[in-house]
């Protein structure tokens, strides 16, 4: 055999007591589940544009887009610390569950009362100001689903985590047919957000009992008696989330920033001509965060300590598949998006069209990097993956206040696709560097080989 040799043995990914068909059924089953999601979030952003003025829904989404940009600065990557530090440390990581709660609840709260205060002191739009204060409360359901979802898929409850995924697009989605039948304002919809939220932190807050109170099963870990260990004080536990934060919060500039900037610089039916593909290129970058985010990434962080094999597969097999499937799926968006934009959201926003033909090019972009970013942090090279996507958001940052003058809406959706090949290009430099290091990749005959043997 020329290639890695395939471990069958102590540390494979069999051994967790997962074989090939259950993998496939979990995957399957979370498959299904943002499937789901995507449809609930896609229909309600339909109904919400045929509903609102295109005003009002330019001013939803952009708030919306500013709503989520928070998101990370409140989850403070304490979402994505759990998966690293409970992939390496197992029960003993109990430790840090609730000095990480108690941190997300103060930042959640200062960001809550933020956005509050700024809506009620900047009145000069009383309307936006409005918009702010009704959904300043989904910042806690953002949060809740995130350290929720962490918590999930440490126990492999992958049913538990789909159903949890689709219950707040349900909720959504009734509020956009509401809107629709009754003809309802944007702030009876931002009313009826909040309300979804709310009943999202409570369902959430059942699901992380157990991780409080340090008794959760954990998948592939066994199930051994802790000892009792001091709980981490707060400058560490700031000095092991702070990376992960910043790796969100670039993340969702390259995703929101755009329609909060051209809602700010041009006009709110700007902005909802940005969002609309927008709203499709978020819902398809949707099934990279399901294989790696929600999958493969705890995963990864167990094999990088005992299964090359399976890192150097990932590498290989998971990258050309990834932006083989961005290709296919960015040719069919950008050749349907000419009839099914204006015939789904109407024909005022054919505009939108030549913006979704130019995200196209962002797919297989963002579908290449998400599975090169994965090994990344699994790899221990957390700091120089949030150092690239720091270079990808300056650059972003720049190209918009480049082309946004000169361009439009167009020049916004030119400086996505640039942040996305500048980010892809550096992460897939620096793991062909230090994640492969010269190692002999494995042959596709050994790939399948392991894959069967799993």
């Amino acid at each position: 055999m020329t290639g890695v040799q395939v471990q069958t043995g102590t540390a494979t990914a069999g051994r967790s007591g997962s074989g090939m068909a259950r993998r496939l059924r979990q995957l399957g089953l979370l498959g299904v589940s943002q499937a789901g999601v995507t449809v609930l979030a896609f229909l309600t952003q339909v109904l919400l544009a045929r509903s609102l003025p295109k005003a009002d829904f330019g001013a939803f989404m952009a708030v919306i887009s500013l709503v989520t940009l928070a998101g990370p600065l409140a989850i403070f990557g304490v979402a994505e610390f759990w998966l690293q530090r409970f992939g390496r440390e197992g029960q003993r990581a109990f430790r840090w569950v609730r000095p990480s709660i108690a941190l997300v609840v103060v930042t959640s709260g200062v960001l809550v009362a933020a956005l509050v205060c700024w809506g009620l002191l900047d009145r000069h739009d009383p309307h936006n100001g409005n918009l702010r204060i009704g959904l300043a409360p989904i910042i806690l359901s953002l949060v809740a689903m995130a350290l929720s979802g962490s918590a999930l898929q440490l126990q492999g409850a992958y049913g538990r985590l789909a159903a949890l995924q689709l219950a707040p697009q349900v909720g959504r989605l009734l509020v956009a047919v509401l809107t629709l039948a009754f003809g309802l304002s944007a702030i009876m919809v931002v009313l009826g957000y909040a309300l979804v939220a709310a009943v999202t932190v409570a369902m959430s807050v059942l699901v992380l009992a157990p991780f409080w109170y340090g008794r959760a099963t954990l998948e592939g870990h066994s199930p051994v008696l802790r000892r009792s260990t001091r709980p981490p004080r707060a400058r560490h536990l700031v000095a092991a989330t702070w990376l992960f934060l910043l790796g969100s919060l670039f993340y969702q500039l390259g995703m929101q920033l755009g329609v909060v900037v051209s809602a700010e610089f041009l006009s709110a039916e700007s902005a909802a001509v940005l969002a609309v593909p927008m709203t499709l290129l978020t819902a398809i970058y949707l099934l990279p965060r399901i294989v790696y985010q929600q999958y493969f990434l705890a995963k990864l962080h167990r094999w990088s300590r005992s299964n090359r094999s399976a890192v150097l597969i990932a590498y290989r097999a998971g990258t050309v598949g990834m932006i083989g499937l961005g290709l296919f799926l960015g040719a069919f968006v950008a050749l349907a998006g000419r009839y099914a934009i204006p015939l789904i959201f109407g024909a005022e926003y054919r505009t939108s069209v030549p913006v979704m033909a130019i995200l196209a090019l962002a797919i297989p972009l963002r579908f290449g990097s998400a599975s090169v970013e994965s090994l990344l942090m699994s790899g221990g090279l957390v700091r120089q993956k949030v150092l690239y996507q720091g270079l990808g958001a300056l650059a972003y940052l720049a190209a918009l206040a480049t082309a946004i003058p000169l361009f439009g809406v167009a020049g916004a959706a030119w400086a996505t696709v640039l942040s996305e090949a500048i980010i892809l290009v550096l992460f897939w430099t620096r793991a062909k560097r230090d994640v492969v290091a010269g190692a002999d990749l494995p042959s596709w005959a050994e790939i399948r080989q392991m894959v069967l043997k799993s």
